[in-house]
């Protein structure tokens, strides 16, 4: 066994956005937690500001989509899976949806917020642990509905967070000020 092999690598998969501060943020935390964390460039060194919503949106589903971005992780698992005794996805909005999809490809365990999409894949059988979070104000689908609809699969759990799409991300419009300022912690860090 490698020297290594023994710790646990986080991949994380970005929102339409791009790889931007939000993201760059959860992989510097979790990296001084211990963990090795890497993440995949899925919209291929093209980014967008948060303003650039619906061009972003537009961008992912017509250029990149779900099935080239599934086989980007699926590519990292199998490239990592005899470096690391546990491999774990977290994801973000588009990500969250990714990562749901990547339930497949035996990674130990998936993190998502806010992954709107999965809502049209919620037939999927989880094969690994699962923690999904949603915002109970979301503007394009019926949390309530979706979330009655996963909470009766095995391996998964679900909460729903009395906040806005974007709660986790410290440089969004929504991030609530009860998880501490853009430069503090996180309701996702240890208090």
């Amino acid at each position: 066994m490698e020297a290594h092999s023994k710790r646990s690598l986080i991949i994380i998969v970005h929102e339409i956005y791009g790889i931007n501060d939000h993201i760059n943020y959860y992989k510097d935390f979790l990296t001084t937690e211990g963990f090795d964390v890497q993440i995949p460039d899925l919209l291929n060194n093209v980014s967008f500001s948060y303003e650039e919503e619906d061009k972003a949106y537009h961008f992912f589903m017509n250029e990149i989509g779900f099935k080239k971005s599934l086989q980007a992780i699926k590519q990292l698992v199998e490239t990592n899976r005899k470096k690391y005794e546990q491999i774990f996805v977290l994801g973000f909005s588009i990500g969250a949806t990714i990562a749901w999809l990547s339930t497949e490809y035996k990674v130990d365990g998936i993190i998502g917020f806010y992954g709107s999409r999965i809502r049209d894949y919620s037939d999927i059988e989880p094969q690994c642990p699962i923690l999904l979070f949603f915002s109970s104000n979301e503007q394009t689908f019926n949390v309530l509905e979706l979330t009655q609809k996963l909470q009766n699969k095995k391996q998964i759990q679900v909460k729903v967070i009395e906040a806005e799409h974007g709660f986790m991300n410290p440089f969004s419009k929504n991030y609530p000020s009860c998880c501490g300022n853009r430069k503090g912690r996180t309701i996702f860090a240890p208090g």
